[in-house]
């Protein structure tokens, strides 16, 4: 635990400042839109802010929730893929 939380309660003491993150301005949050519509430098830059160092929190977490999406889109694509083409050659075996 921290040093100057109350070990009890699980809050901080009068005396503790938890230092707040900085703010991303509007201009970085426009060159991290620019480069995540570029092909295959959005995903090595999502890993990169999402596990690299030295990235702020909001913007590291908001890359770890995209990676979540697209590999949850991944699933599901690849799961009605599966479908359909599992439906495909039943019905082809089928006219045999």
């Amino acid at each position: 635990m921290e040093p100057n939380v109350n070990q009890n309660l699980g809050y901080p003491t009068p005396g503790y400042q938890q230092q707040a993150a900085p703010v991303i301005s509007v201009k970085d949050w426009m060159l991290t839109m620019l480069l995540l519509i570029i092909p295959i430098v959005n995903i090595i830059m999502l890993f990169v802010w999402a596990f690299g160092g030295g990235t702020s929190p909001s913007k590291a977490n908001y890359a770890k929730a995209s990676l979540l999406w697209a590999a949850i889109g991944i699933v599901l694509y690849f799961l009605i893929v599966v479908l359909i083409m599992g439906t495909f050659f039943a019905s082809v075996k089928g006219m045999n």
